[in-house]
């Protein structure tokens, strides 16, 4: 199927700060709001316009979000934010606002009933660090770099820090918090933050294969595989034993079970059919 391209804007006149290509079964977000990608709070609704779309569309299997230039993301934009100081209430309402609406992006990944995979090249930074670590699988270039840097600045990450304390370890999330210092790749490879790192020149050929044979899968078995993960990872092990009981038996009774199972033993190709 040919590449299908769009762009999206915060609004009329502006430039054009999300990049929306689908390519088969895989739809790509491209931040493209140089030279930082920050996450205004425009952007971050086109985010989710465009997830909310991809959640819709059944031709939709994996979404990818990746960025131009040589930043993933430095995170919000603090312009934008300070800018609000000036308001009768000294900005708390549009601060509120802002971190709420990011917190629902982040619910809105976790949520979406398709796998999504970040592609980071250069730094991930507050925000964008913790829009890496919401997403399911991360796979950077060798020369990207991470970091929650609030305490730098008098803020503490409170917000990054759900989604990096969830995907790194505990004491490896807080000396990131609590240093605000980058760490390297490989390092973060080692906290947990990303599944794998490869030269900048393949990383997008890596992350498309990744997107390819995710989305070669049944959606609705990733739909419900993700749905469970989701459900089970903060639960006692009992409970999440109960719980992957419960949906792996109503999972043996879907059609693409039981075609997935039958494809296997009769070793031909199974057709899914999302029933």
């Amino acid at each position: 199927m040919a590449e299908v391209v769009s762009f999206r804007k915060e609004k009329e006149g502006d430039a054009q700060p999300l990049a929306v290509t689908r390519k088969d079964n895989v739809l790509r977000l491209t931040l493209n709001n140089p030279p930082a990608n920050t996450l205004s709070i425009g952007v971050i609704r086109l985010l989710m316009e465009a997830l909310d779309a991809a959640g819709a569309d059944p031709a939709v299997h994996v979404v990818i979000i990746a960025s131009g230039g040589n930043v993933f993301s430095a995170g919000h934009d603090l312009k934008e934010l300070t800018a609000h100081r000036m308001d009768e209430d000294g900005g708390r309402a549009f601060f509120e606002e802002t971190f709420r609406l990011f917190a629902d992006l982040m619910l809105k990944i976790a949520h979406l009933p398709k796998p999504v995979i970040a592609e980071i090249d250069g730094l991930a930074t507050a925000a964008g660090c913790q829009l890496v670590a919401s997403c399911d699988l991360a796979i950077c270039t060798d020369t990207s770099t991470f970091c929650t840097p609030g305490v730098n600045i008098g803020l503490f990450c409170s917000t990054p820090m759900v989604a990096v304390s969830r995907a790194a370890h505990r004491k490896q999330a807080m000396e990131m918090l609590l240093t605000g210092e980058t760490i390297d790749a490989s390092t973060a490879k080692d906290f947990g933050l990303v599944n794998r790192i490869v030269p900048k020149q393949y990383l997008t050929q890596v992350v498309d294969k990744y997107a390819d044979v995710i989305a070669s899968k049944s959606p609705l078995t990733q739909r419900i595989g993700k749905e469970a993960f989701c459900a089970q990872i903060d639960m006692p092990v009992a409970d999440a034993y109960d719980h992957a009981v419960r949906v792996m038996t109503e999972s043996m009774m879907t059609a693409d079970a039981r075609e997935g199972i039958g494809a296997f033993i009769e070793k031909r190709p199974a057709v899914w059919t999302g029933e």
